[in-house]
């Protein structure tokens, strides 16, 4: 890869001679859009030539999820069954803002049917392994976004997270990932998994690259990331339920994160919440709100015993479908009940810190048909980075340096902190990159 000040041009078509060589075998994109690519990086040089440029995004090669729309095609949300939509009539609200910025669109990454499961197979596509190790589990529901990202052939890749959906495919491939504050960012033009969890956000190898494409997806201006000092920052760890059963490594790596902050000068405390868990866990023994809300996105084929759909997936919004409304609705406003609370238990801290999740990658082998073990696997995956979707939060995954496997530290902050937890994570990065 050309340097990242080289043309952006040359960079595209270096990643796109890299494409082309696989064309026959490609598990990354759904869909590339060469010719758009190439005159939105010359339209990106033009401007660098006459010194006016559009921002920090001006050039940069960016891969969208295959949910954003875009317009004069279908989008598929990783299904099959929607090659027959209609086509999108405008591109996606993202996706106007990232092209108004000067980036250059290369294509639709692959990601898992509708949005659903943590692991990140699709049936219908092949799987694209782990960046690292193509042997390894990508994360999901983000699959495709996370590998460009992190094989470079994408300099950001923009995903959607409604249960860890960006933070975990970047932790299990050693990248920064970024779950803005729910409807910061507009979601017109993005397929629905759960309205009240959906989240947009941007996975890259560096905070500041996450929070340019953040400011610019929300319809800020981006200005330079300013890092907030950690001597004094208050670090809420919720020891209990969310560090058991932590693999080894990824027990060694959060460790040593902690001792850098504190030597540091940031200030370590417990902090329980478990019992609010609790209390989700039991407002949601009727389906998670993710399932229930999705029951109804696709009520329209969910009876149909012939839909070609992840059985993963079928099976388990069926269940869904047979909750009333009105339980749901009771649900919704337990959890708006139980969302001030949290930010009640977390308002001493300015953040709360966890592994992002509990496991490294695991192999692809594993649990591409033991549908107990993929169950397994996708349950830890998904234990710590569904509880800011859950309670309203935003939070970011780093990568932890010195674990045989990519790592990732979660550090959340609360409803709307979204500026001070970039400008802590970009302070925070050095120090982990340093083990």
């Amino acid at each position: 890869m050309p340097p990242s000040d080289a043309p952006s041009r040359d960079r595209l078509e270096t990643v796109l001679a890299r494409l082309d060589g696989r064309r026959n075998d490609e598990r990354v994109y759904v869909k590339l859009y060469p010719e758009t690519a190439r005159a939105e990086a010359d339209a990106a040089d033009g401007r660098r030539r006459e010194g006016k440029s559009l921002g920090p995004l001006d050039g940069r090669i960016v891969s969208i999820k295959d949910l954003f729309d875009i317009a004069g095609e279908p989008t598929l949300a990783g299904s099959i069954i929607r090659r027959a939509a209609p086509p999108a009539t405008a591109d996606a609200a993202i996706v106007r803002r990232l092209r108004a910025a000067g980036a250059v669109i290369i294509g639709k990454s692959h990601m898992t049917e509708f949005a659903f499961t943590a692991v990140g197979l699709n049936p219908h596509y092949p799987v694209p392994g782990n960046a690292i190790d193509p042997s390894l589990i990508p994360g999901g529901s983000s699959s495709g976004a996370a590998v460009s990202a992190a094989e470079g052939t994408s300099e950001i890749a923009i995903g959607s997270d409604s249960g860890g959906s960006v933070r975990i495919p970047a932790a299990l491939q050693g990248l920064v990932g970024f779950k803005p504050t729910a409807r910061r960012i507009s979601l017109e033009g993005a397929f629905p998994l759960s309205p009240s969890l959906d989240s947009i956000g941007p996975l890259a190898r560096t905070v500041a690259g996450c929070a340019a494409a953040d400011a610019v997806m929300a319809g800020d201006t981006p200005r330079p990331l300013e890092r907030m000092p950690l001597a004094g920052l208050k670090l809420g760890i919720p020891e209990g339920a969310l560090l058991e059963g932590l693999a080894p490594e990824i027990a060694a790596a959060f460790e040593r994160s902690l001792q850098a902050f504190s030597r540091a000068g940031a200030k370590l405390a417990a902090c329980g919440i478990d019992d609010l868990l609790a209390r989700f866990a039991e407002a949601t023994a009727i389906g998670s709100l993710a399932g229930l809300e999705a029951s109804r996105v696709h009520a329209d084929w969910l009876l149909d015993d012939n839909a070609p759909v992840d059985i993963r997936v079928r099976s388990t919004l069926r269940r869904r479908l047979t909750v009333p409304d009105a339980a749901i609705e009771d649900l919704l406003r337990t959890r708006q009940e139980l969302m001030r609370a949290m930010d009640e238990r977390l308002a001493p801290f300015d953040l709360t810190l966890l592994p992002t999740t509990p496991i490294p990658a695991v192999s692809i082998a594993s649990v591409e048909e033991d549908r107990a073990e993929y169950r397994r696997v996708e349950d830890l995956l998904l234990r710590n980075t569904q509880v800011a979707n859950q309670f309203d939060l935003t939070a970011i995954s780093l990568p932890m340096a010195g674990t045989s496997r990519p790592a990732g530290l979660m550090l959340m902050g609360r409803h709307g902190a979204d500026a001070m937890l970039l400008g802590a994570a970009a302070a925070m990065e050095d120090l982990l990159k340093n083990g």
